[in-house]
């Protein structure tokens, strides 16, 4: 992910291995990270068992608010593909009892039939 994509909102992939040993302090016993995407401090990861936003705050980024969602609160979600004219792709999460979608764009390099293919997995069970 370039700078500019970062910037702009755009997601990443990242490898969930990269992020497991951070995420040891909140993973339930046995619980592992399978997908994970990263807006230039923040990411999302998908667990075996959950949707998580981790959002990093202050200059330095040293504190960090997780938000767990379980897969059983998220009610709809949808995706806008990239156009012609338009080149970012749209993700969108509406949480049970939150009335505004968590929203998040992607750029070409990640697919966004990837993405809703593993939200869907995780979603549908």
């Amino acid at each position: 992910m370039g700078l500019l994509d970062g910037l702009l909102g755009n997601a990443s992939k990242i490898e969930p291995a990269q992020i497991q040993q951070e995420f040891s302090k909140v993973l339930a016993p046995g619980e592992q990270v399978e997908h994970a995407y990263k807006l230039i401090r923040d990411y999302f990861v998908f667990t075996d068992k959950r949707f998580v936003i981790v959002n990093k705050q202050g200059l330095t980024g040293s504190k960090v608010e997780y938000h767990s969602i379980p897969y059983r609160s998220i009610t709809h979600f949808s995706v806008e593909t990239a156009g012609s004219f338009d080149l970012d792709a749209e993700l969108k999460i509406w949480i049970s009892g939150t009335p505004t979608p968590i929203q998040t764009q992607f750029n070409k390099q990640l697919s966004i039939y990837e993405v809703q293919a593993v939200l869907a997995s995780y979603v549908l069970r």
